[in-house]
């Protein structure tokens, strides 16, 4: 962990400027007297402002919900970092240079390079969206931009660029900026030759580039578009879009496209919309909906999903409206695993959100947005729109479909709801329909869409698959603390004593697990059941993660008892989230729950505080 010099905190502190630190996540604030301004709580629902914001102190309380605290505890909150990145990120934000002390050489090194490299590409970045606008050849690039419907204006804000025809223009480029063609090689700007051994070029070369930035805007690498369809000199087709190859920097399936610029208003309503396209994520924000991101894809991935449940408690998919887009909301229900609440916008046969801001404007996707459903409402009328309700082997087969989806409900208005729309589309009573679900729930426990804590299927959908990794789809906190029980085996059996540990546990297997390590953290490949092949394996990896942490830290400096106490912190949160999720849902109140994730919030800085103090 970096270390920064002692009076790091207090000059980034005395650098913010709190009014548009809050403004710029989407909270319009009003100056109400001297040193005070009010608006919306950007951490729970309101129509009055009661979002307390004093500039000189550079504080915030809300006398709504309670919520308060400082500058680094708004970015902790709104950005889901800990002390040190909010130190960060508000130190880049008003430019303040932080001096390290005591660092690692080995980090230091990392660091240095992290940031050598984020630099070479915003530079790139730079330069392509410059020759956009300036260059001849990228004419053509502009015309289709703009034939799109896309504005100046928001092409400019994303940094939207355009790569030169050429072979060597970036490398030339980059070379007398001092950068070498191994670096250039290694973010994914140059690749070699395979007819001139020692030879490199251009990875992009005439295509519109559109950066691909994490939350703080740091370039990590491009998506970039080919304008015209011609094929390869083997006469196979080229694909339309092609990424940076996954690197050091980036990583497809982490990419939020936009997510930097999102954030803030995603922050305030609570909610993020998932677009496909990157012009879809354009389009969006250009008519005012600046809560929008790409997914670089069709399918959420749940490296997606830890980033979007830090900022938001839901997720709206706005997905095309084709099969492909259909079957892309199915698996976004798997990889939310509970951590998101999901919902779904119905668009048009055929259409993508692009094309719905081109036909309908801004209030006529606002309406649809509003419109949207939960997840499991879509997959049920899914269900019994594709099904056969007529004959009664098409009803059991619907029954069957539907089981896991309604089973994942528990008692609501949503659910009782959605039993009367099957029970009349099935033509059955309300009492046999129940009756029939859970017969049908009993032959197929582990069907997909089962919501949180479900377990991925075998190939025939009969069961949690053995072939696979043990922690496939189990979230990577609950097994971090699992693992640190064992490598704390005093620490880790009080934390597993604690009654409400299942509640923190999502995965089936990991909950397991966690009932067959109390009372066993020092002897946990004891007394296994014999015949449970799957716990043996998960039991297994969990020893042999502690002891590659042990490995990592022989002096135990980081493997402390308050690093497992930020980990069980950390799943506190999560659980206290999806509760929210839940009440929200429900209509319920949620002023509770808003207070006990303040005091989890609190009990969480301290544990960063003593571990930033331990390194």
């Amino acid at each position: 962990m970096t270390r920064y010099a002692d009076d790091s905190r207090d000059r980034v502190f005395e650098s913010v400027d709190m009014v548009r630190l809050v403004s710029d996540r989407g909270i319009d604030l009003r100056r109400a007297g001297v040193n005070s301004y009010f608006g919306n709580c950007p951490f729970h629902d309101e129509r009055t402002g009661s979002f307390h914001v004093s500039p000189d102190e550079r504080l915030y309380h809300c006398f709504g919900c309670q919520a308060s605290g400082d500058a680094f505890k708004f970015v902790m909150e709104t950005e889901g970092v800990d002390f040190v990145g909010a130190l960060e990120s508000l130190a880049s934000r008003f430019g303040v240079a932080l001096e390290t002390r005591d660092e690692n050489p080995e980090a230091a090194a990392r660091r240095e390079r992290f940031q050598r490299l984020t630099g070479l590409l915003d530079r790139t970045a730079t330069f392509y969206a410059r020759y956009l606008w300036e260059s001849a050849e990228a004419a053509e690039a502009r015309a289709y931009l703009l034939g799109r419907g896309l504005a100046e204006e928001v092409l400019r804000e994303f940094r939207v660029g355009f790569s030169p025809g050429g072979w060597d223009r970036i490398i030339v480029m980059s070379r007398k900026a001092g950068f070498s063609e191994q670096e250039l090689i290694e973010v994914g700007l140059a690749v070699r030759s395979r007819k001139r051994p020692g030879t490199i070029f251009d990875h992009f070369r005439g295509q519109i580039m559109f950066p691909a930035a994490d939350e703080r805007g740091r370039v990590r690498g491009f998506g970039a578009r080919r304008l015209r369809d011609d094929p390869a000199p083997d006469g196979r087709p080229r694909p339309k879009y092609v990424n940076t190859a996954d690197g050091e920097l980036y990583h497809k399936r982490e990419v939020l496209f936009g997510v930097h610029l999102a954030r803030g208003a995603a922050a305030k309503t609570g909610r993020m919309i998932l677009a496909e396209g990157y012009t879809d994520v354009l389009a969006l924000h250009q008519v005012g909906i600046r809560n929008a991101v790409g997914i670089m894809g069709t399918s959420l991935t749940t490296e997606q999903v830890d980033t979007l449940a830090k900022i938001a408690g839901t997720g709206v998919l706005c997905l095309d409206a084709d099969s492909a887009g259909r079957q892309a909301m199915l698996k976004a229900s798997q990889a939310a695993g509970g951590r998101l609440e999901l919902r779904v916008v119905a668009l048009p046969e055929g259409s993508d959100p692009a094309d719905l801001v081109a036909a309908d404007g801004a209030e006529g996707v606002r309406t649809r947005l509003e419109r949207s459903v939960p997840f499991v409402e879509f997959e049920v009328d899914r269900i019994l729109a594709d099904g056969d309700t007529v004959s009664a082997e098409g009803r059991d087969a619907a029954l069957a479909e539907l089981a896991p989806a309604l089973s994942a409900l528990g008692p609501s208005a949503l659910r009782d709801e959605l039993m009367r729309r099957v029970s009349g589309a099935l033509e059955l009573a309300p009492a046999r329909l129940a009756s029939a679900l859970a017969q049908a729930e009993s032959r197929q426990p582990a069907a997909s869409g089962a919501g949180a804590g479900s377990e991925p299927p075998l190939a025939d959908g009969s069961g949690p698959s053995l072939a696979a990794h043990p922690m496939d789809g189990a979230p990577k906190g609950e097994q971090v603390f699992l693992a640190l029980c064992l490598a704390l085996p005093d620490d880790g059996e009080r934390a597993l004593g604690r009654p409400n540990i299942d509640e923190l546990l999502t995965s089936e297997r990991l909950r397991g697990a966690a009932a067959h390590l109390r009372g066993r953290t020092r002897t946990p490949t004891a007394e296994l059941p014999a015949g449970d092949e799957q716990l043996a394996l998960v039991v297994a990896e969990l020893v042999k993660r502690a002891g590659e942490m042990a490995g990592r830290d022989p002096a135990r400096r980081a493997l402390s008892p308050d690093r497992l106490e930020h980990a069980r912190l950390m799943l506190e949160l999560e659980r206290v989230d999806r509760a929210k999720i839940r009440a929200r849902a429900e209509g319920s109140p949620m002023t509770a729950l808003a207070r006990e994730r303040e005091r989890v919030l609190v009990d969480l800085h301290a544990a960063n505080a003593r571990l930033e103090q331990a390194v």
